[in-house]
């Protein structure tokens, strides 16, 4: 189901992610070019391809933290690739999630700060204790632990609360089960499909099969 909203006298699709002739090469070197592609919402798709062939890449400029060197990524009808900066600002801010690798957490924070900070920022008189999304990856009563007293899934899991909590409309994970044991990786896959059957458009970077055999789709860099 697509969501359609009047804005003006134009119509405008919510939430959809496409790519359009999509290029980006460093110097002589092509990464890829001339990609096409819609990404399903309420949905995952797996970003497949050997080491070196842009997987990181791709992510990182539907992300808009990186640009491609040609065509378009349009999200909700606009081209966020030919965005200004205040306006890549704006959307990773209000629409994004990532997932990372590396969990991308303040390690000298407690998990209940990391998660205010993500969702608040520095303001101090917006602050959640984050019980509910913390009980719901297995992190009951860990709010005011140190990230660097947690183990690599426990972080995993901080990340995935972060998510819950934002509830972004799209979400990139880059290899998002990649240093965890099959247990925490598989609670991964079962929280991103959760999010994706609620809504999110969810698209994962990813070398394993497994991650790749529970996503609906495949874009194949090759």
């Amino acid at each position: 189901e697509i969501r359609l909203s009047l804005v003006g006298s134009e119509m405008c699709i919510r939430d959809r992610l496409e790519i359009s002739e999509l290029a980006k090469s460093f110097g002589s070197r092509v990464l890829w070019e001339g990609l096409n592609w819609t990404f399903m919402r309420e949905g995952m798709t797996a970003v497949v391809g050997s080491s070196g062939s842009g997987k990181s890449t791709l992510l990182n400029c539907l992300g808009t933290l990186d640009r491609p060197t040609g065509g378009r990524i349009l999200w909700n009808g606009k081209d966020v690739a030919a965005a200004s900066g205040r306006q890549r600002r704006r959307m990773r801010k209000s629409d994004l999630g990532y997932l990372f690798q590396n969990y991308a957490l303040v390690e000298h924070a407690t998990v209940r700060q990391n998660l205010n900070y993500a969702i608040h920022g520095a303001w101090p008189w917006k602050r959640d204790d984050f019980n509910e999304e913390l009980r719901q990856v297995g992190l009951e009563g860990r709010g005011n632990d140190p990230i660097h007293r947690l183990s690599g899934g426990e972080q995993q899991r901080v990340a995935l609360a972060r998510l819950l909590a934002k509830k972004p409309p799209l979400i990139l994970a880059d290899e998002p089960t990649g240093a965890l044991d099959s247990e925490n990786a598989q609670m991964v896959i079962d929280s991103l499909r959760e999010m994706a059957q609620q809504g999110a458009t969810v698209v994962v970077a990813t070398h394993s099969d497994m991650v790749r055999d529970a996503c609906d789709e495949c874009l194949c860099l090759d």
